[in-house]
């Protein structure tokens, strides 16, 4: 019972915290001024790396589970920002259609939340929590087939308490 009690409060400080690092730190970087160590020093090492065909990189850093939050950011080959990108829109939701591959949402929304397999639908679900509100949770889903392409997507609340 204690140990439940502390993930969670651990859980809720980290959720209050994050973003409120990240407001701080991503309002002393500037695109086009700050450079790739001090991004890396202010936001720490990215979960995931891209390389783009003219040389820029995209970090990712996502804020998921416990934020609605994940951001992409890309850093030119002269190792300058570039952009800055919250990638949990819904001008992103709506731009994952079927037969899209799961590197190809990847790159557009992150890192998910949770990753499920359910082997009876042969089907395999990423999520991410979208807004976050006292008794609610809100996510969207993006359901792949065996073979790692998008079927569909879909969204889903879930009670607090």
């Amino acid at each position: 019972m204690f140990k439940k009690l502390l993930a969670g409060l651990c859980s809720g400080i980290l959720a209050a915290v994050l973003p409120a690092c990240d407001s701080v730190n991503l309002k002393e970087l500037k695109p086009g001024v700050s450079t790739a160590v001090e991004v890396r020093d202010r936001m720490g090492p990215p979960t995931m790396e891209w390389k783009e065909a003219d040389g820029s990189l995209v970090w990712e850093y996502p804020r998921t589970p416990e934020g609605v939050v994940n951001y992409m950011i890309v850093i030119g080959p002269d190792s300058v920002l570039r952009e800055v990108r919250q990638v949990l829109t819904e001008e992103n939701f709506a731009r994952i259609v079927p037969g899209m591959s799961r590197e190809e949402v990847r790159r557009r929304l992150g890192k998910p939340a949770h990753e499920l397999h359910f082997p009876l639908r042969k089907e395999h679900v990423w999520d991410w929590k979208t807004k976050s509100e006292p008794t609610l949770d809100t996510f969207f889903n993006v359901h792949f087939d065996e073979d790692g392409r998008v079927v569909k997507t879909s969204s889903n609340f879930v009670s607090k308490g």
